[in-house]
């Protein structure tokens, strides 16, 4: 009975979106993922840290900023209402995703995962300014935001697939390789964020406590594994070369290492200039354009089963749904 349908099946009933509407759906949610990351940095950037100095509130007394409180309290609570717009462009997805038919329920998964990651976040957000800016929770802030970019990454990817198992593409020692890449791309992110909790921008013009290590030597290590990375990522190209995979694999191996020679370059004009907020700016939005590229490299090594066509939802009363070209998969 329609009676005992919930929003979603009623949504589902009234709404066919096509598949290259999920897969924008998709697309935007990355988006979304890297804007959060910026702004976030900007607002550490701008010493607007403590701009909102309570949470969920902005003050004690009021939930949006003051004017008492300038320009650091419009960006800490400007970042905090991105929040929601994220929200909203997830929602989008998990809507379209559920909608659709046949339901893909892999996607609704990932799509609520990401909602989840999104809350958990916030919560997170809200600890860091109540604990001052700890360096440590400052972090963990960080690295659920690049969680929340990594589900958004698959989900994007798994909206233009099937649902069949995945085929791999290349041999297992060219997967092992792979991954290795990968693994050293996540060590070398891990460290940037010491070298941030470490670092000369604590995020507040007040005394703000940091992680107790030089944070020179740190990052002499971040190099370190910019270098791994480069190495590991040359040696895949050259092996995919020497078994003679598809273009597309090799291209997207080619992309990544354009995105961390860029990086690269960007790491070292903010060193030698000696960390001046915008460059420091343009390296984390670089960050998660090397993070995107490593992933993407994996996700082209196997392939799943076409799309299937959409077929009409079961109303009775409403317009046949006309089939869909199968999207192609990678």
């Amino acid at each position: 009975m329609p009676n005992s349908l919930n929003p979603l099946e009623l949504i589902a009933r009234r709404w066919q979106p096509s598949a290259r509407f999920v897969e924008r759906a998709a697309l935007a949610t990355v988006v979304m993922a890297v804007v959060i990351v910026v702004t976030g940095g900007a607002v550490r950037l701008t010493e607007s840290g403590l701009g909102c100095d309570t949470w969920p509130k902005c003050t004690s007394g009021s939930l949006t900023p003051t004017s008492d409180m300038g320009i650091h309290g419009a960006i800490e609570f400007t970042n905090r209402m991105l929040t929601y717009v994220l929200c909203v462009v997830v929602g989008v997805l998990i809507i379209a995703a559920r909608a659709r038919t046949p339901v893909r329920r892999s996607l609704t998964r990932l799509g609520w995962a990401q909602f989840w990651i999104v809350m958990g976040n916030a919560v997170v957000g809200g600890i860091v300014v109540l604990t001052g800016l700890n360096p440590y929770i400052v972090s963990s802030h960080f690295l659920l935001s690049s969680a929340l970019l990594t589900v958004a990454v698959v989900v994007w990817q798994r909206a233009r697939e099937g649902d069949a198992e995945p085929r791999g593409l290349v041999a297992r020692p060219v997967r092992q390789l792979t991954w290795l890449m990968v693994g050293a791309t996540l060590a070398l992110i891990l460290i940037g964020t010491v070298v941030t909790g470490s670092g000369p921008h604590a995020g507040d013009a007040r005394e703000v406590h940091r992680i107790p290590l030089n944070w020179q030597e740190i990052t002499q290590l971040h190099v370190d594994f910019v270098y791994i990375v480069l190495g590991l990522t040359v040696a895949l190209w050259f092996t995919l070369r020497a078994v003679k995979a598809p273009a597309a694999q090799r291209r997207g191996v080619l992309e990544l290492l354009v995105v961390l020679l860029a990086q690269g370059v960007v790491g070292y004009v903010q060193y030698f200039t000696h960390l001046p907020e915008v460059i420091v700016g343009i390296h984390m939005f670089g960050s998660c354009l090397v993070w995107i590229a490593a992933l993407r490299v994996p996700l082209g090594q196997r392939e799943r089963a076409a799309l299937p066509a959409a077929v009409p939802a079961p109303t009775g009363d409403h317009e046949a749904v006309q089939p869909e070209p199968a999207a192609s998969s990678r």
